[in-house]
């Protein structure tokens, strides 16, 4: 079993910058690609970024390219999602998943492929 834990969410203007962090512990030596997925109100779970065991290989989002980065330090067992020009529309709970993945450089963009699931952080943007 893998616990992930999300925080760093809070409110802001629109404009502003926020990073979010998800700590991963138990189960932590097996491989995993890591995502970060969001929920607005009302509104079905939608993929944002991923990012492969090994860091080297990510993946957006249309609506956030060019805005967020997400980025891990195995290390520290901790993946992290960097949010530049937040706008509005990115107000949402924030969710870190968790993959098993056997090849170091394998991402996922599907919800349902997923096996652990943090709690979620509030994100409110604004205008």
């Amino acid at each position: 079993q893998v616990q992930l834990v999300e925080s760093g969410g809070g409110l802001v203007q629109a404009g502003d910058s926020l990073i979010l962090s998800c700590a991963a512990s138990g189960r932590t030596s097996s491989s995993y690609a890591m995502g970060w997925f969001r929920q607005a109100p009302g509104k079905e779970r939608k993929f944002v970024a991923t990012i492969s065991w090994s860091g080297t290989s990510t993946y957006y989002a249309d609506s956030v390219k060019g805005r967020f980065t997400i980025s891990r330090d195995n290390a520290k067992n901790t993946v992290f999602l960097h949010m530049n020009s937040l706008k509005p529309e990115d107000t949402a709970v924030y969710f870190c998943a968790a993959k098993r993945v056997e090849q170091s450089f394998a991402t996922c963009t599907q919800e349902w492929r997923y096996d652990y699931w943090g709690q979620g952080t509030q994100v409110t943007v604004a205008s």
